[in-house]
């Protein structure tokens, strides 16, 4: 069997393996990406957050991406009914990006794969982990490529970004449910024949049609809209007796009186794809040679569009930490890396609760607003979840319920505990 020797074995060609291989390999790191799929592929995750872009320039890959003339995403509309909240990212609370994308993902992380193959990068498609052993830190990892040949891949390290295929999850048996309810999606483009001039570009659009359903519609620059419905997975379930996702898509958009007009009777580019079920969490964010990024680890929920985000502040962590490993610094990972990923997971995974709740959007949609609350959570959805000096950061789990209780008189007592 063919055998190859790396420092760094990275699973999955995505924003979070993109990050965590052009990091390390400015700094002199051997680094081996190995990707299940052929690119260009269709995946979700298409309206990012700010806090990225400070991912993708400390990683060199700003400038590729920014070429690509993605629509930028300026910030986010919810709207319920006749009510319309619009979050605005250059009038959040703290420093940090003002601005982001709004991105086909297929176009968007083949930009990320070709360019850290310019780098140099040894980036092999369609190369499946088929299993993996560990002594100590060090790791032998058996891949298969398209025409059916193993080799093995000796690595000192692997950071597993493989997303929805969770690789080491599976095979170490890591999984574990996730906190939240169970919620489907199914989503699709559309070409966008209709859409008005002006802001509706540059931002996400969420309508709210009951309280835990809601349809997101996220223009491209090149025409093209994404739509897609959220909600609890029976209620997914019961827009198509025929479980035809196209049906179902097509009848959750009747149920939208903003958009019915815009959307009803346009064609789909692709069949629409069902995502059932997404949360995901994991018993372990690390062990003895190894650190899970991205959805690898944890999926929370579309709805704050937090998943590349958290993907690539994982990676650019993971790579961090291990390049200080490979230094002869002692890191300590439970502190260093679970910890602080689980401190912005656990204000995200607030605020998704409380969405699904209904106290959030209580906020959201509250008149007359209060500019200065409106700022502190426009830096949460932005991303800054680590800033410890905004209250809904430090004080999440318990501020947004005890502000829609004070705000809603009808609220059950027991929000308030």
């Amino acid at each position: 069997m063919l055998q190859e020797y790396v420092d760094v074995l990275i699973i999955g060609a995505g924003p979070s393996g993109c990050v965590s291989a052009s990091y390390l390999h400015k700094n002199g790191v051997k680094i081996k990406v190995v990707e299940k799929t052929k690119f260009p592929r269709l995946v979700v995750g298409e309206s990012l957050i700010p806090r990225v872009m400070d991912h993708f320039a400390e990683a060199e890959l700003f400038e590729c991406l920014d070429a690509m003339n993605f629509e930028k995403k300026l910030g986010a509309r919810f709207i319920r009914g006749e009510e319309i909240c619009i979050f605005d990212f250059s009038k959040k609370f703290g420093a940090g990006w003002d601005w982001t994308w709004q991105v086909p993902r297929a176009d968007f992380d083949n930009t990320m794969a070709q360019e850290i193959i310019r780098k140099g990068i040894d980036l092999e498609f369609e190369s499946e982990v088929i299993s993996v052993s560990f002594e100590g830190n060090n790791s032998i990892t058996v891949v298969k490529d398209r025409i059916g040949n193993l080799k093995e891949i000796h690595a000192k390290f692997i950071i597993d970004s493989s997303g929805y295929g969770r690789v080491l999850p599976r095979l170490l048996d890591l999984d574990t449910p996730s906190k939240l309810d169970p919620h489907s999606s199914i989503f699709t483009h559309v070409k966008d024949a209709n859409r008005p001039e002006g802001e509706e570009g540059t931002q996400i659009s969420f309508d709210i049609l009951d309280t835990q359903v809601w349809l997101w519609v996220i223009p491209f620059s090149n025409g093209n809209t994404s739509l897609g419905i959220v909600g609890p997975t029976d209620f997914i379930n019961s827009l198509s007796e025929n479980k035809n996702n196209t049906e179902a898509l097509q009848n959750a958009i009747k149920l939208s009186d903003f958009y019915i007009q815009r959307f009803a009777g346009v064609e789909f580019l692709f069949e629409p794809v069902k995502l059932e079920n997404y949360s995901r969490s994991v018993k372990k964010m690390y062990g003895d040679g190894f650190a899970l990024t991205g959805n690898s680890s944890e999926f929370l929920d579309p709805v704050f569009s937090s998943g590349v985000a958290f993907a690539t502040e994982s990676g650019m962590l993971a790579a961090k930490l291990y390049l200080k490993e490979s230094q002869g610094i002692a890191v300590d990972w439970e502190v260093e890396y679970a910890g602080y990923m689980k401190r912005g997971i656990a204000v995200f995974t607030t605020y998704v609760m409380e969405w699904y709740t209904g106290n959030l959007q209580t906020l959201f949609f509250h008149q007359p607003e209060d500019p200065d609350v409106k700022r502190k959570i426009c830096a949460v959805l932005a991303g800054y979840v680590w800033d410890e000096t905004n209250p809904f950061v430090k004080k999440h789990d318990n501020l947004i319920k005890n502000m829609a209780y004070v705000l809603d008189g009808n609220k059950n007592e027991e929000k308030f505990i």
